[in-house]
């Protein structure tokens, strides 16, 4: 197909764009996948407050990655978020199948949201000149993915000072 949507970009600054978005996308994707894998197989004393927290967690995720791709479509880039390319391009780390105790989902959780919050923060920086709409879409994602990320890292404290031989949260 010819291409529908002309960028309001030159080429130059649309390809810097479209690059830091694209990975944006497959990485919110996945991270809303983990979420819910993690929400599904949770298991632990903490399970109510965990499984809540992660549905929190695949709102944004979902929310953000919307915006995203219908900024990558506003600059006349196909989004692709499609199996094969989420699978082939996240930064995001493996979520184990199986049932997951409630520390682990809590611990895994968060090095996943800080591995997207690295890459976000990184192409804030790329995208400085290139776009600066795209940049503050980047910026507000990253606000809201850094409160996650201390939530998600608050809870991980707790266990972390727990006594190991005591599996409930301190």
């Amino acid at each position: 197909m010819a291409q529908p949507i002309t960028s309001p970009l030159g080429d130059q600054e649309r390809d810097i764009t479209a690059d830091a978005l694209q990975a944006t996308l497959v990485d919110l994707v996945d991270l809303s996948l983990v979420a819910k894998q993690a929400h599904w197989n949770l298991v632990g004393r903490q399970f109510h407050d965990v499984h809540l927290h992660l549905d929190e967690l695949v709102e944004t995720a979902r929310s953000y990655s919307d915006k995203v791709a219908e900024r990558l479509a506003a600059i006349g880039v196909s989004p692709d978020a499609r199996t094969r390319t989420v699978a082939a391009a996240s930064a995001v780390p493996e979520f184990a199948a199986g049932w997951v105790s409630d520390r682990d989902v809590v611990r895994r959780v968060f090095e996943s949201i800080d591995v997207v919050v690295r890459g976000v923060r990184s192409r804030i920086e790329q995208t400085e000149k290139a776009d600066l709409v795209s940049q503050d879409l980047l910026i507000a994602l990253t606000a809201a993915l850094e409160e996650a990320r201390w939530m998600w890292q608050a809870q991980n404290a707790g266990y972390e000072q727990a006594d190991p031989a005591d599996p409930r949260p301190v």
